[in-house]
């Protein structure tokens, strides 16, 4: 039950490193805020496969092809996963959007279902039910105008956690890919690939499309290295928790960020959730939860 542990610490550091991140979005734009979380952590990340290396006394795997193709999905798949989830929490409350993209843990399964063949148990389909409504709550403000404009949040997170659970199959099957060596080292092995690559591309995009940006987010570089550190922290704990158990599992498990994103919308933000959107929050952890009971 490991994976509970490091499930648990990634989902407080990810809720650290989504508030930095939507504060940096006004300055630097939603790609700028975006590559924060890869360029700054990138360099975190190798310092956490030094200490790997070095403590367990064992060498990095090398990368086969398997290894490269799920990697570079999971992380292309993550970036723009992190585009749309910022781009939805300029358009609603913070917790609001987060609790949109972790629809994640729903389509995780649904991915599962259809790609892998794995079995959905009428409990699942119970727990999907109950999430998926907690969803509709939020989203369904009484007198709301359901036009393409009130829609795009909802849209938007919705996107954003389809890709995040892409990512999620992504980052296992890299991590299984490396063989059988210890855990840990794959994990943390698998992220620095991943952020190198995901670093290397967006920065390339904004080097030829939008200079500024990158100028503004090296211009702020303390915030945006306390953002990178974080991003690093909680995909070190999200690819521990990944190599020990099914990424539906962790991403169930995750849903506890719902409540998390709530205290941070409330205290750093200054946003209040009706009591509605809270009624629909404890729904999707109702439902989050059947899952994992399910599983």
């Amino acid at each position: 039950m490991l994976w509970v542990f490091t499930t648990l610490v990634a989902a407080v550091g990810q809720t650290a490193r989504n508030a930095m991140q939507s504060s940096l979005t006004a300055s630097l734009g939603t790609l700028g805020a975006t590559q924060v979380r890869f360029l700054y952590g990138f360099p975190f990340a190798l310092v956490f496969l030094a200490l790997v290396t070095a403590v367990a006394r064992v060498s990095v795997p090398g990368p086969t092809a398997a290894f490269i193709v799920y990697t570079s999905a999971g992380a292309l798949a993550q970036i723009f996963a992190t585009a749309l989830m910022l781009a939805a929490m300029r358009k609603r409350a913070f917790s609001v959007a987060i609790t949109f993209t972790k629809t994640e843990a729903v389509q995780v399964a649904l991915f599962g279902f259809v790609f892998l063949g794995d079995a959905l148990t009428s409990e699942r389909v119970a727990a999907i039910a109950v999430a998926t409504a907690g969803v509709i709550v939020v989203a369904a403000k009484p007198g709301t105008d359901w036009n393409t404009r009130s829609a795009k949040p909802l849209l938007l997170g919705v996107a954003s956690g389809g890709l995040f659970a892409l990512a999620a199959v992504g980052f296992r099957g890299g991590i299984l890919a490396l063989g059988d060596g210890p855990y840990f080292l794959r994990a943390t092995t698998t992220l620095v690939w991943s952020l190198g690559i995901q670093a290397f591309l967006l920065g390339a995009w904004l080097l030829a499309f939008d200079r500024a940006a990158l100028a503004r987010s090296l211009a702020v570089w303390r915030q945006s290295l306390f953002a990178g550190f974080m991003g690093a922290f909680a995909s070190q704990f999200w690819f521990l928790g990944f190599s020990l158990t099914a990424a539906a599992n962790v991403r169930t498990l995750a849903l506890v960020e719902v409540l998390l994103a709530q205290a941070v919308s409330r205290r750093v933000f200054g946003q209040r959730v009706s009591a509605r959107e809270a009624a629909g929050m404890a729904l999707v952890v109702a439902g989050v939860a059947l899952l994992l009971l399910a599983a």
